[in-house]
């Protein structure tokens, strides 16, 4: 049961209603930074004041139960009416430097807010947001320089009746977190703005698409590109001219190949028409080819591209039939060629191998044991994590973690999205329309995009030793507009993710960019 229901507590609710978190009562100092009573283990089920923490507001929405994470007890905060609390805990005599605060933490969702915080540090205040997880726990971290010599650990509701919040296990140490990848995948860009495709600031000024996300705070663009495309777009001369914008924006260039001349993805590895007859010593030749022409055009102009992925989505390989799983050594002769090409443009650009589902630890764990065995070169692994297709965060939090350690490489989220509304800006339906296929706790609305990106950020940037990368959004400017849709071989295709862009459907920016400033 997540969600306990206390009626002592909910009879006192209403004495201590009204009371605001606006400034705090004198603090209790542990010093030397050692965390007092981190698991909650110390009082059993039912402290009113957990030993070693001090509380604030509605206190008696704020208590220790049983049905701990790794012990016997947890940190709840919940009540029958609204309320406001903070549990805390003050820690003096550190010496300066940078600190990061891990937990693991549940939320059942709905709250005005609910989030740990540093605070009174000698720095700006840093918080990290619960992300939405009834059932499972999952690992939170946030970080913050240490000036004062102090600081305060705090956990803080802002919740509606029947909101509650569990937490647990923390830990209070040197180090320090953040992302390196807040990206997006932009690869609808020339296309649409050749069709008449407009892009606004939030405030309804038109302007550069590229500009304006990076003014959000996107450092990392993604590009895909095909072989030979029908309508001509997302070829090579397309990827250098927006690599061109992308770098002159000061950002950072992911270029991901499918070695198609349409989508490939789990489902589907479609040879190129003019290589479909190709033996495969052939397509060895083929990839290596093609993938050095693309990144030495992009190295001779000054766009150097500083990630590359070797295929999308490769569940099942690439190239089928040739570079199916049926045949790993097909398939990683082909990815070695596409490695060693990458590599003879510039040693200094990352590969990136991709697959879908961050979900599917198993998966993920068959594969890459196998691209092991195999003798396939990689530098970085990236995951595709739809949580309306790919389960829950805890899931996908399991997966990073596993892969990160199992196979000692950094790990980011390559394509992860969610709705802003539900219905369409074209005559095709979109691929997540109704509210049975949202991710519980997350609504259809640019608040919901954007908690739910947080929420991803987090467990990326949560994965131990500093290997979560980051992530890349996909996809931020695929509006709806006529003649570019999902398929390159009928101008009249419709889109069916527009509703998943970051600009709304008046063109405008929407206030979910906010996630590209998460730390």
């Amino acid at each position: 049961m997540f969600h306990p229901r206390r009626a002592l507590r909910a009879l006192l609710l209403p004495l201590l209603a009204g009371l605001a978190l606006t400034a705090l009562p004198a603090q209790t100092a542990t010093a030397a930074g050692t965390l007092t009573n981190a698991g909650f283990e110390s009082d059993g089920a039912g402290a009113a004041v957990p030993a070693g923490w001090s509380e604030y507001g509605d206190t008696a929405a704020s208590y220790t139960e049983s049905g701990g994470h790794s012990g016997s007890y947890r940190l709840t905060h919940y009540a029958s009416s609204a309320y406001k609390v903070e549990t805390y805990q003050y820690l003096s005599g550190l010496t300066n430097g940078t600190y990061t605060l891990t937990a693991w933490v549940r939320s059942g969702g709905g709250q005005n807010a609910a989030h740990l915080a540093l605070k009174n540090c000698g720095s700006p205040e840093q918080r990290t947001d619960l992300p939405v997880s009834s059932s499972s726990w999952v690992r939170i971290v946030t970080s913050i320089a240490v000036t004062d010599n102090q600081c305060t650990i705090s956990v803080t509701s802002d919740a509606n009746a029947g909101n509650w919040i569990n937490v647990d296990d923390l830990t209070f140490a040197s180090g320090s977190t953040g992302l390196s990848i807040k990206g997006s995948d932009i690869s609808s860009l020339a296309k649409s703005e050749a069709k008449g495709g407009v892009y606004k600031s939030s405030s309804g000024t038109t302007g550069d698409a590229v500009t304006i996300l990076k003014n959000a705070g996107m450092n990392y663009a993604r590009l895909k590109v095909w072989v030979n495309p029908a309508d001509g777009y997302n070829d090579k001369a397309h990827v250098l001219a927006v690599a061109k914008r992308v770098k002159a924006a000061g950002m950072k260039l992911l270029v991901d190949f499918h070695y198609s001349d349409t989508w490939a993805d789990p489902g589907k590895q479609t040879k190129p028409a003019a290589w479909a007859t190709h033996s495969y010593s052939q397509l060895k030749t083929d990839v290596y080819n093609h993938t050095y022409d693309v990144l030495n055009a992009l190295k001779a102009q000054g766009t150097t591209a500083d990630m590359v992925q070797v295929g999308n989505e490769i569940n099942g390989g690439m190239l089928w039939s040739e570079g199916s799983t049926a045949n790993w050594s097909q398939l990683a002769g082909l990815l070695n060629s596409g490695y060693s090409a990458a590599k003879a443009v510039s040693t200094g650009t990352q590969v990136a191998l991709h697959l879908a589902n961050a979900g599917d630890d198993g998966t993920v764990r068959w594969w890459f044991d196998n691209a092991k065995t195999y003798g396939i070169s990689h530098d970085l692994i990236g995951l595709s994590y739809y949580g309306f297709w790919h389960g829950s965060l805890a899931a996908a939090q399991a997966t990073l973690d596993d892969t990160a350690a199992r196979y000692g490489k950094p790990v980011f989220i390559a394509e992860t999205s969610y709705p802003f509304r539900l219905d369409s800006d074209d005559s095709l339906a979109n691929q997540i329309d109704t509210t049975d296929k949202l991710v519980a706790g997350y609504p259809a609305s640019a608040a919901g995009q954007l908690a739910w990106m947080n929420a991803v950020a987090n467990v990326v940037e949560a994965v131990p030793g500093g290997r979560g990368l980051g992530v890349f959004y996909w996809e931020a400017t695929w509006t709806a507009v006529t003649g570019n849709g999902w398929d390159p071989a009928d101008a009249s295709s419709g889109n069916g993710w527009e509703n998943q862009a970051l600009f709304g459907f008046d063109d405008r920016a929407l206030t979910s960019m906010a996630w590209f400033s998460h730390r």
